[in-house]
Formats: structure tokens, C-alpha cells, sequence
């Protein structure tokens, strides 16, 4: 069979074609990219006028890289970033630009809402903390949940209020554009902190909705990730170059699929994600909690399965600053407005496969640098908003190879901090799954079992594996197959990673380092970033 599905991150989609039968198969795909707007009030805005026209051009784009015809298409569906914000009107019109994960203009109605009370939790107030963990094991403790964008639209945008007919997030504004009937799935549900997980009583819990002051009537109805939405309507077909009918399913969010994609479906199966944010999340056939840490069990693509999940915001998205602001410059050809990009795709060679080559110049522990991946603040293990970047003990000698090299590091720290914050609550595996854009480069890969001290594992198109999981969810609802069982035939494993015992102390000393830094200098990060004084 083939199936389309769109893999939407922060700033660009990758549209994969794929062929499922013994084995799963990328066929083709396409990427476009769009804008994130950043503005000094906290926000992250993004325009669906955008996304949709790069859905258009990808989805045309794998017909002509392939001999597949529209009319061979039996599924597609949405893996997308989550706990982003897109009201919407009775048509399934956006009535105002979509919210990113990454906005946090609801920062004081966050602060008015949840910080009343005599006891606190992570600076939540503990009376509402325990209603939501008595529903769902979670709760909304940072600024940039979706419960805080749509109560600052509420608040400051009271004409746009006035117009919402559903609230939604960024797979089902697009699910609905392309089938023109507005659902939610449990997943992307779930991560309003307003859905309840309770055996029984799934769906949205009107008590939360209450005490957060949230219009019922704005709650979609939810259908299962697998099910089918409707068929692409007339319209749609035309612009996405497709055939009218074709069955549209559920989809939802990346965290519902990554583990399916990498295989992770036995309970305590644990994997490492990076893009451009970040996680570990371990599966688990029952929900917890860690309320000090940030960590909850996320709903899987499976009823009664959940994924134990701490996140890194910006992982990715920190190399990518270090692409444009210091490898450029590095290698001399920033001023003269020319990339290594252009210079080296001759010979073959991506930027990150060249960048990651340049890093083994420098010895494990980056010459004594430190940097700290939290470049539009933190959420797991602490949830700071205020927090960001740092590059300690830089010296005379210290060049830019030992600052890249710190970069990839720090990340790679990060991840460890979360795993280690995961194991407390839930048994971690050793073997654990890397995936991602991040498991491409074998550099990053043995970096990572290094500083983690464990076996690192990776899997066949780790860049898409979110697509692959999504896809795999498709076939079980056309096949009525069990999806868990149908990931564990067809995914596999292609490369192993085992730590250096060599580099063990160097990391070991950087880490517990680098675990100081946050403490040692949140009140200097609260200094100068709180109020949105410096973005």
C-alpha cells in the first residue's frame, strides 16, 4: 500500500511517500520550509497560509520524483509538532495567526491563573496541581502551554475571541482542511492537560475546564489517531494535486508516534530524540508522574499505553545557531555571503555530516567549554522561561571547533540530565533507540553513548522516523492490525554505539559542572530576560 504523511517540525515538512508490505520503504519525499515568527512580547507565531502551501508543493513534488500515481494513494495523515494554538471558525478558517509550542505571551495569565494560593508546586498552585493529577497525571506548569495562548487571545484579542468556533492543534487544522470535519485526537488532546486519562472516562473533563475558565463549546470532538477523518474534500485534492476521497486518518502529534517509529513498544523500551527540540521518553503501560521535574506520561498511539517523556526544548535548534553564527564565520566565508554549503555539496558532504567531521579535532570534553542548550529557556528538568545559552570557560586558547564541539556536548548533557531525571520514576533501558536529524552523524551518535554510558542504538530513516511511526499507525487502522506488533516486525536496527570507557572522566567532571550552571545563574537569566526586556 501507499501512504502519504506529513511530517511538520518547527520550520519545515518533510512529505514522505511511503510503500508498506513485508517491509516499510520511503519511496519519496519532499521538504519545504516556512517562518517562525519571534516577537519581543514571547511570542511564536506561524502562518497556515504557509504550511499549506508547502504541503502543496511537497505532495506535487513526490510525483514527479516518483512513478507512483495519485489515484495508488489509500491513506494519509499528520504527524505534527504539538501544543501549538489554532482557533478556528465554523469553516475551520484560522481567525487569528497560529500559536508555536515555543510562545509564551501568556506568561501573566499563567502567573494570575495557576499562582494564587498559599502552597506551590514548581510554582503552580498545589490545590489545582493535584485536581489535574488526580485526572491525567499532569499538569500546566510553564507559560507555553496551550491552555495560556488561548486564555491571552481570550484576554487581549477579545474581537478574535468572539469569532472562535473550535480550539485546535496544528495536525487537526490541517486534518480539517483537507477533509473540512474538526476533531481532535487524544493525544494533541491530552497535551491541553484539560483531557481526562482515566480508564473509562476519556475525553475532556468539564472540572478542568471550569477551573481554568476554558468554553466547552471550543472542544472539539475526539476521534482515535487511526481512525479515518473523512475523505479529501474536492478543494483540497485540487491544490495538494491529489484525488478527491482519499480516506484521511486521525494523526496527531510526534510524541504519539516517534516511539512506534523507532520500535520502542515493549514496556520500559526507552529512546532519544533529536531535532529541533529534544527528549527522552521511555514506554510504559501505565501513567506517572515527576511534578519537580516536568515529566509525565504522554498518551501513545495505543489505548492504555503511554510514553514517559522529558523534553529539551531547543536541541537541534541549537546547532542550527551554531551553523549560521559560527561555522560560517569559521571557515571564512560568512562575510563574502557565501555558505560551506554551496562549496562542499560537490563533494557530497552535508554542512552537519562537515561540522560533525570538524568536532573529532577536539578531544571528548571540548578543551574544558560548557554550553548550555536552553536558547528560548527550559522546560525539563526545570521550567524557566527566562533561561538560555551559555558558553563557560572560554579562554586565550579556546577557537571555535572547542565552542561547536561544546555545543554538541551540552546537548548530548542535557539528554543525560533527563534521562537520569526519567530513571527515578521509570526503568530506563540500556539499549536505548537514538533518533532524529540528530542520530545521522555516527560523530553524535558515540558522543552520546559516551556521555550517557549507554548502548546507543539507531534505526533505518531516523530523520523520519516520527513519518514512519505515523504511517505505521495508518496501515494498522486500514489493515486492523495491531500497530505495536506491526512496529516491532518491521523496524530494525542498523548501527550500535558502545560507550568509550576512555572518555568516561572528562565527561563525568563536565557534567556535574554543567548541572551547576542553571542554579549559579537563574537570577542573573531572571535579571535580564524576565518582562521580555531582551526577547
Amino acid at each position: 500500500m501507499y501512504i502519504i504523511i506529513y511530517d511538520f517540525g518547527t520550520s519545515s515538512v518533510k512529505t514522505c511517500l511511503f510503500t508498506i508490505d513485508s517491509d516499510i520503504q520511503i519511496v519519496a519525499s519532499a521538504t519545504a520550509e516556512y517562518n517562525l515568527y519571534i516577537s519581543d512580547d514571547g511570542g511564536a507565531e506561524q502562518d497556515t497560509e504557509e504550511w499549506w502551501a508547502a504541503i502543496c508543493s511537497t505532495t506535487k513534488e513526490l510525483f514527479v520524483k516518483s512513478d507512483v500515481t495519485p489515484a495508488e494513494i489509500e491513506g494519509m495523515a499528520f504527524c505534527t509538532q504539538m501544543q501549538g494554538t489554532v482557533l478556528v471558525d465554523k469553516y475551520a478558517k484560522p481567525v487569528r495567526p497560529a500559536m508555536n509550542y515555543l510562545d509564551q505571551k501568556g506568561f501573566r495569565e499563567y502567573k494570575e491563573c495557576t499562582g494564587r494560593g498559599i502552597v506551590k508546586v514548581s510554582g503552580c498552585s498545589l490545590y489545582k496541581l493535584l485536581r489535574n493529577l488526580r485526572v491525567n497525571y499532569a499538569a500546566s506548569t510553564s507559560a507555553k502551554d496551550p491552555v495560556w495562548k488561548y486564555k491571552w487571545v481570550e484576554k487581549h484579542e477579545p474581537e478574535v475571541f468572539r469569532k472562535t468556533y473550535k480550539w485546535l492543534d496544528i495536525s487537526e487544522y490541517l486534518v480539517a482542511r483537507c477533509t473540512g470535519r474538526i476533531i481532535r485526537t487524544p493525544g494533541t488532546a491530552f497535551a491541553t492537560f484539560l483531557y481526562d486519562t482515566r480508564k473509562g472516562k476519556e475525553g475532556w473533563n468539564q472540572g478542568l475546564l471550569k477551573m481554568y475558565k476554558v468554553h466547552p463549546e471550543h472542544m472539539p470532538e475526539i476521534i482515535d489517531c487511526t481512525e479515518m477523518v473523512g475523505g479529501l474534500t474536492e478543494k483540497a485534492a485540487q491544490d495538494l494535486g491529489l484525488i478527491e476521497g482519499i480516506p484521511v486518518f486521525g494523526g496527531g502529534g510526534d510524541t504519539t508516534f516517534v516511539n512506534i517509529g523507532a520500535g520502542c513498544t515493549r514496556p520500559g523500551d526507552t529512546h532519544i530524540y533529536v531535532g529541533t527540540s529534544g527528549w527522552v521518553s521511555t514506554f510504559m503501560d501505565h501513567q506517572t508522574v515527576d511534578i519537580n521535574a516536568m515529566i509525565t506520561g504522554v498518551l501513545s498511539a495505543k489505548h492504555g499505553y503511554f510514553n514517559y517523556y522529558a523534553e529539551l526544548e531547543t536541541a537541534g535548534k541549537c546547532f542550527e545557531w551554531v551553523m549560521k553564527h559560527l561555522a560560517l564565520d569559521e571557515v571564512g566565508l560568512y562575510l563574502g555571503q557565501s555558505t560551506i554549503a554551496d562549496d562542499i555539496e560537490s563533494k557530497v558532504i552535508s554542512l552537519y555530516d562537515y561540522l560533525s567531521e570538524e568536532v573529532t579535532k577536539v578531544p571528548p570534553g571540548a578543551n574544558g567549554v560548557i554550553f548550555t542548550p536552553w536558547l528560548h529557556g527550559n522546560r525539563c528538568p526545570f521550567e524557566d522561561s527566562d533561561a538560555a545559552g551559555i558558553f563557560f570557560n572560554i579562554r586565550v586558547e579556546t577557537g571555535k571547533r572547542d565552542m561547536i564541539r561544546a555545543v554538541l556536548e551540552g546537548i548530548c548533557y542535557h539528554l543525560r540530565w533527563l534521562l537520569e531525571c526519567s530513571g527515578k520514576k521509570v526503568k530506563t533501558s540500556d539499549p536505548i533507540r537514538f533518533v532524529g536529524g540528530g542520530a545521522l552523524s555516527p560523530v553524535t551518535c558515540q558522543m552520546l553513548a559516551d556521555i550517557t554510558g549507554r548502548t546507543i542504538e539507531t534505526v533505518n530513516h531516523s530523520q523520519e522516523v516520527g513519518a514512519i511511526g505515523t504511517a505505521l499507525v495508518v496501515a494498522a487502522g486500514i489493515r486492523k492490525a495491531d500497530v505495536l506488533e506491526l512496529s516491532r516486525q518491521l523496524v530494525e536496527v542498523t548501527d550500535t554505539y558502545t560507550p568509550d570507557p576512555g572518555n568516561r572522566d572528562v565527561y563525568d567532571c563536565n557534567y556535574k559542572v554543567f548541572k551547576k550552571l542553571y542554579k549559579a545563574n537563574a537570577s542573573s537569566f531572571r535579571e535580564l530576560n524576565s518582562g521580555g526586556k531582551n526577547g
